[in-house]
C-alpha cells in the first residue's frame, strides 16, 4: 500500500481534520506498509549475442563446456585441460584476500539483517540494584533526620523486568528489514562475484606467464641464432672475406634481439608476483613451481552460450547491482514512514524495598506501563528532504544497474570478438611462420653461396623473429579471450546464483 505526502493543518491546540484522523485509524487497523513496492526493472535485450554464432562455430580444442553442468561440479577453468592452472585456481579460491573481504561483508550484512529483524520484536531488559547511603549529620537533611530520631544510614534494593515495543503501524521497520535483506543478498552475490573475478584473474595471469615464457624462449633461440651468424661473419672478417660493415650490421641485430630479453623478463617477474598476491602469498612463493616453462593452455570450445537475458541470472555482479536497487527502493518507504506517528509500548514490573528481606514480598511489588507517541509533526521539511534523498539514491541505483547490464553485454561481445579474431590471427601467423622459416634457411644458404647479401639474411631473421613472437602472443591472447568470455558470461552455465 502506498500513502503519499499528506499535508496537515495544525492549530495551536493540535486538532486535526476528520479525514486525516480517519486515514490514520484506517492505516493503523490495516497495518499498512508505506512506500513503493519493488518490481524488478524490465530491460530490453536482443535475443542473442552478435558474436554467438562465430564462437559456437569454432573448432573444438578441448572438452565442450555445456549447460546445465553446475559450476561447483565442473569448474570452467578446468576445461582448459591444464592441471597446474586448475590447481592454482582452486588454491586461490581458498586463500585469496579479496574473497576473504567479501565473506566478511556477508557477516556484516547478516548482522544488519538480524538487527532489522530484532527491531520488529519487543525487547526486554532485566535490571537490579543495591545501594547503601549514610547521610551527613551536618547537612539540613541529616539534621532533620536526627531531630526525628531517624537513622541516617539508608539502604535500597530493586529488581525489575522491563519490555518495550515499537508498533510498526506504517511499515517503516518492515521497509528497513526489506532493505537489510536485499543488502544481505547483495553481499552473498558479492562473494560469488569475487570468486569469479579471482578465478578469472588467476587463469588470465597464469596464461600470461606461460605466454611470456614462450616469448622468452623465442627470443633466446633467436639470440643463439644471431650469435652464430655474428661468429660466422666475424671469422670471415678476420680472414678478410667479409667486410667490417657486415660484421657491425650483424652485431647490431644481435643487440636488438638481446634487448628484448630484459623487457620480457620484467613482464614475467611482474606476472609471477601478481599471481602470488592473487594466491594470498608473498611474492616469490609460487615462482619455483612455475619456473619450468609449459605450453600455453588451449581455449576450449563453448556450447549453449545463452542470450543477453541470461546474464541477469548468470553474472553475480549484476545480481549485486539489482539487489542494491531493491534495497534503495525499500529505503524510500522507510523515509516516507517518518511522515506518520510512531507508537511504542513500554512496561515494567519488579520489586523495590529498603531491605533485602522485604524485596520479594507483595508490598514491594511495583509496575509501570507507558504508551508513547513520537511524531515529527513540525519537521516535515526534513522528512521531505530525506525522502527526496532516498528517491535520488534509488534513481542512481537504477541507472547503475542498467549501465552494469549494458557493460556486461559489451564485455561478452568484446571477448567473443577477441576470441574469434585472435584464433584467426593465430592460424594466419602459423602459416606465415612456416614460410618465413623456409625463407630464412634459403637466404642463409644463398648468402653462403654468394648469391645474396647479408642484408637479406638479417631481414629474413628479423621477419621470422617478429612472426614467431606474434604467433606466441596470438596464442596467449586467444586463451586470455576465452577466460574473458567465461568471466563475462558469469562463469559456468549454472543458472541463477
Amino acid at each position: 500500500m502506498y500513502i503519499g505526502h499528506i499535508l496537515l493543518d495544525v492549530e495551536v491546540t493540535m486538532r486535526f481534520s476528520g479525514s486525516f484522523t480517519l486515514l490514520l485509524a484506517s492505516a493503523a487497523l490495516a497495518g499498512c506498509t508505506v512506500g513503493p513496492d519493488y518490481r524488478r526493472p524490465t530491460l530490453a535485450a536482443p535475443t542473442s549475442f552478435m558474436g554467438a554464432a562465430a564462437v559456437a562455430g569454432r573448432a573444438p580444442a578441448t572438452a565442450v563446456v555445456s549447460a546445465p553442468a553446475p559450476v561447483s561440479a565442473s569448474a570452467w577453468w578446468a576445461s582448459f585441460g591444464d592441471p597446474v592452472m586448475t590447481d592454482l585456481v582452486a588454491h586461490a579460491l581458498e586463500q585469496n584476500l579479496d574473497i576473504a573481504q567479501a565473506v566478511a561483508r556477508v557477516t556484516q550484512a547478516r548482522a544488519g539483517l538480524h538487527a532489522a529483524d530484532a527491531a520488529l520484536l519487543p525487547s526486554g531488559t532485566v535490571s537490579g540494584s543495591a545501594a547503601a547511603l549514610r547521610l551527613s549529620g551536618e547537612t539540613l537533611q541529616g539534621r532533620q533526620l536526627a531531630a526525628f530520631g531517624t537513622n541516617r544510614n539508608q539502604e535500597s534494593y530493586e529488581a525489575d523486568l522491563g519490555a518495550s515495543w515499537e508498533i510498526d503501524l506504517f511499515g517503516g521497520l518492515r521497509r528497513d528489514r526489506e532493505a537489510a535483506a536485499a543488502d544481505y543478498q547483495a553481499s552473498q552475490a558479492g562473494v560469488a562475484a569475487a570468486r569469479l573475478s579471482v578465478a578469472a584473474q588467476v587463469a588470465d595471469t597464469y596464461i600470461m606467464i606461460r605466454g611470456l615464457q614462450a616469448r622468452l624462449a623465442v627470443a633466446t633461440d633467436q639470440v643463439a641464432t644471431q650469435q652464430k651468424l655474428v661468429d660466422t661473419i666475424g671469422l670471415q672478417y678476420r680472414k678478410g672475406v667479409a667486410a667490417e660493415l657486415q660484421l657491425r650490421q650483424a652485431e647490431g641485430v644481435l643487440a636488438q634481439v638481446q634487448g628484448t630479453v630484459p623487457t620480457l623478463t620484467i613482464a614475467l617477474d611482474g606476472a609471477l608476483n601478481a599471481l602470488d598476491v592473487l594466491m594470498g602469498a608473498q611474492p616469490g612463493t609460487y615462482r619455483a613451481r612455475l619456473s619450468q616453462p609449459s605450453a600455453i593452455p588451449a581455449p576450449p570450445a563453448m556450447a549453449d552460450i545463452g542470450s543477453p537475458a541470461d546474464l541477469l541470472r548468470r553474472r553475480p555482479d549484476l545480481i549485486v547491482a539489482e539487489r542494491r536497487l531493491a534495497a534503495s527502493n525499500a529505503r524510500i518507504g522507510a523515509a516516507i514512514s517518518e511522515y506518520f506517528p510512531k507508537l511504542s509500548l513500554t512496561g515494567l514490573i519488579g520489586t523495590a524495598a529498603t531491605g533485602p528481606g522485604a524485596l520479594f514480598t507483595g508490598a514491594a511489588t511495583q509496575a509501570q506501563g507507558v504508551a508513547g507517541l513520537r511524531w515529527r509533526l513540525f519537521d516535515f521539511g526534513r522528512v521531505d528532504a530525506e525522502i527526496k534523498s532516498a528517491r535520488g539514491r534509488n534513481a542512481e541505483a537504477l541507472a547503475a544497474y542498467r549501465l552494469a547490464v549494458l557493460r556486461a553485454s559489451e564485455d561478452v561481445e568484446n571477448s567473443f570478438s577477441a576470441l574469434v579474431n585472435r584464433e584467426a590471427q593465430q592460424r594466419m601467423l602459423a602459416g606465415g611462420e612456416t614460410s618465413l622459416a623456409r625463407a630464412q634457411q634459403s637466404s642463409m644458404a644463398a648468402y653462403k653461396g654468394g648469391v645474396v647479401s647479408l642484408i637479406e639474411v638479417l631481414d629474413a631473421d628479423t621477419r621470422l623473429l617478429a612472426t614467431r613472437d606474434a604467433l606466441v602472443q596470438a596464442r596467449t591472447e586467444s586463451a586470455r579471450a576465452a577466460v574473458a568470455s567465461f568471466r563475462s558470461l558469469g562463469g559456468g552455465w549454472s543458472g541463477a546464483i
